[in-house]
């Protein structure tokens, strides 16, 4: 009997904001479908602000006002032969219809689906969506209120019941985003030591704090780095340590 092949359903999910989820996703989705050749599919289901969907559009506009991104962009399409990988605005309660309504109608179904979705979990749909995921990966920082909700939702949402007949295998990961290299590593390994107490999972890549999370490609510099049309820049990405997230990501999800 043949195994039907489905997508994996992913999503970086915190409920606090300015923690990194929608530029962790931007910059995965675009490495994964530029640089590394996997098929990527993007639900924007953070309602109302819908960034993914905004920032693509801003995309659009820099690359024609910019020759080196419009020369970037020239030259991955000639090399990789692909289109940018889509972005489909939707709310949270129909984000899993009309990512299954976009499979059917193109035909190409994708090794990757990623839900960006509001950080409020009583949104409608929130929950039921984010029971639906294969993996969800939550990205905390130091500081001890964001660790603290980060914990108290994780907790309350293993104990959730299932939602439907049929139990799904899920993978919960924390990982640390917006690491500042001057911290001291006590204050981490407090945090870490209560984080194995919930024997919780935490990824062992800690991605570093970067003005470079906060700017988008724009007509200023000769460089990519938070974009939807093009994959950010090697160094940058080593810079930041994405290179080795982007790694253990891949491990873990059996990419």
């Amino acid at each position: 009997m043949e195994t039907v092949k489905q997508t994996l359903k992913i999503s970086f999910y915190t409920q606090k904001g300015g923690v990194g989820k929608s530029t962790i996703t931007t910059l995965l989705a675009s490495v994964l479908h530029y640089r590394l050749g996997f098929n990527v599919l993007v639900m924007d289901c953070d309602f109302p602000q819908h960034s993914l969907t905004n920032m693509r559009e801003r995309d659009k506009k820099t690359i024609m006002q910019s020759d080196y991104h419009k020369k970037a962009a020239m030259k991955q399409f000639q090399t990789i032969n692909k289109k940018a990988y889509t972005i489909i605005k939707c709310n949270a309660e129909n984000a899993l219809e009309k990512a299954l309504e976009h499979i059917d109608r193109t035909g190409i179904l994708p090794e990757v689906t990623l839900f960006d979705l509001p950080g409020t979990a009583n949104t409608k749909g929130v929950l039921t969506t984010l029971k639906a995921m294969d993996f969800i990966f939550s990205p905390i920082t130091a500081d001890r209120l964001v660790v603290e909700s980060t914990l108290g939702f994780t907790k309350a949402f293993l104990q959730l019941p299932e939602i439907g007949k049929n139990k799904k295998d899920q993978s919960i990961w924390l990982f640390w985003n917006q690491v500042d290299g001057r911290e001291k590593t006590g204050l981490y390994d407090a945090y870490q030591a209560v984080i194995d107490e919930l024997k919780l999972s935490v990824m062992d890549t800690r991605i570093m704090d970067s003005k470079r999370f906060r700017k988008e490609t724009d007509d200023t510099g000769n460089y990519v780095f938070r974009s939807s049309l093009l994959p950010a820049d090697p160094l940058l990405m080593k810079t930041t340590r994405m290179d080795t997230f982007i790694e253990e990501f891949l491990r873990i999800t059996n990419l």
